[in-house]
């Protein structure tokens, strides 16, 4: 399956921690993510990241398009809700696109868990009959 990885500035260690948590789940996947969040991901966990552009540079349309498309299958995107900073990904656009395309998205720690625990038990694999 192939999975997104977005991350707000206060969440990324929370992410990097996150991916190594859950390192031999991941490893089984493609891994896109926003470029900074990707880079740091790959420095502590050695996953393969296709990494686009910085979030607020482009990085999140691009995500949006590769959704548009149907080529996600799950989306992590860890947001800071309590302070949010003008030159992060808002994700608004990316949580419609993934609610017009049915395609599962975590915005905290606790529901992408219960999705990557999910992913690892083959719940997610109605996801294929969408391609």
């Amino acid at each position: 399956m192939d999975i997104a990885l977005i991350a707000h500035d206060a969440k990324k260690k929370l992410m990097q921690n996150f991916c190594i948590a859950y390192h031999g789940i991941l490893s089984k996947h493609e891994l896109f993510a926003t470029g900074t969040t990707g880079r740091l991901i790959e420095e502590v966990t050695n996953l393969n990241i296709h990494k686009y552009l910085a979030g607020h540079l482009g990085g999140e349309q691009q995500i949006g398009a590769q959704l548009e498309q149907n080529q996600i299958d799950l989306v992590i995107f860890l947001r800071d809700p309590l302070t949010p900073k003008s030159h992060e990904p808002q994700g608004s656009n990316i949580m419609r696109l993934c609610d017009t395309y049915n395609i599962p998205f975590a915005t905290n720690l606790a529901s992408a868990e219960l999705l990557i625990k999910a992913l690892d038990r083959g719940e997610l694999e109605w996801r294929e009959m969408y391609k």
